[in-house]
């Protein structure tokens, strides 16, 4: 990779595990699923007026915004508001690509190596650990709720195989648009008219930045970046970047919100992240083996 696409990607990688440090402070004075709603309402609005729709199914742009976008993150922002801290959240989401391995074999039909196995384990046991020093109830449900929200990112993933050339902003903008009626419905009847009425009148600039920040740099930009790599180099060389993303994650969330990084914190991150490096480089390192000893 060119030095500038690593640091774009080195960027994008800052950007979205910050964002989990973000997510927490919008979260002091917004309740979830408002914010959330705000999110994809700015990353929406005004550019889709200017955006065209990407053409691919309306059925699969649907269900596409709808888990990549409303489910995911209305269940990490509750998962978060019930406790999960920042740090921890970035770790845990990070399940998706086993979940993505699991839909892939299920719906798809495609085969799962015996690395990606042994890589689900590994992260797996992490995860243990992760639910074996949570000390209070609602904090369990939260990372239920963090673990359902990958399993959403899996869906998307299995919904995005089955779209070709599609411009990534405009996806990004549409399934913004596609995931804000329900999210506003969910929040008018799960949170209720006043609690919403009441968190806008007393929006401050701390909660405003923090949509600001989600809607733009996170989500169009980042999302973005990504898909801009995606596409110029081969996936192999792009996807080990998103290791990092629970790395920066869980070291923000230390410096900005004093979150303790505990022996069994950094002892289920090295798991979890063990277990994506087996999923994705094993498959590499035993063609190079193959190839050495030949």
């Amino acid at each position: 990779m060119r030095a500038r696409d690593i640091v774009l990607a080195l960027i994008v990688v800052v950007i979205w595990g910050f964002n989990f440090v973000v997510i927490k402070i919008g979260l002091r004075d917004l309740p979830p699923l408002l914010f959330t709603s705000l999110r994809f309402f700015f990353a929406a609005v005004p550019l889709i007026f200017f955006v065209r729709r990407p053409e691919i199914p309306l059925h699969l742009l649907m269900g596409w915004g709808l888990a990549q976008f409303a489910l995911q993150f209305s269940l990490l922002f509750v998962g978060m508001k019930l406790g999960m801290p920042a740090g921890l959240s970035s770790l845990v989401i990070q399940l998706q690509a086993f979940f993505t391995i699991a839909l892939a074999w299920w719906l798809l039909h495609e085969h799962a190596r015996a690395s990606q196995l042994i890589g689900a384990g590994i992260a797996l046991s992490g995860m243990g650990i992760v639910a074996w020093h949570l000390d209070t109830r609602s904090t369990l449900v939260g990372l239920l709720l963090v673990v359902g929200a990958g399993l959403s990112w899996a869906m998307a993933n299995i919904l995005s195989k089955r779209m070709s050339r599609v411009q990534p902003l405009a996806l990004a903008v549409w399934g913004s648009l596609i995931a804000v009626p329900p999210l506003l419905m969910a929040s008018a009847l799960i949170e209720g008219p006043r609690a919403i009425w009441h968190a806008l009148q007393g929006l401050t600039l701390e909660s405003s930045l923090a949509v600001l920040f989600q809607s733009y740099p996170n989500t169009l930009f980042g999302f973005g970046v990504w898909s801009m790599l995606m596409r110029r180099y081969p996936a192999a060389q792009v996807a080990p970047f998103s290791l990092l993303v629970p790395v920066a994650g869980m070291l923000s969330a230390s410096m900005v919100l004093h979150e303790t990084l505990q022996a069994w914190k950094i002892a289920a991150g090295v798991l979890v992240l063990g277990g994506l490096a087996v999923n994705q480089f094993a498959g590499g390192l035993r063609t190079l083996l193959r190839h050495a000893f030949r």
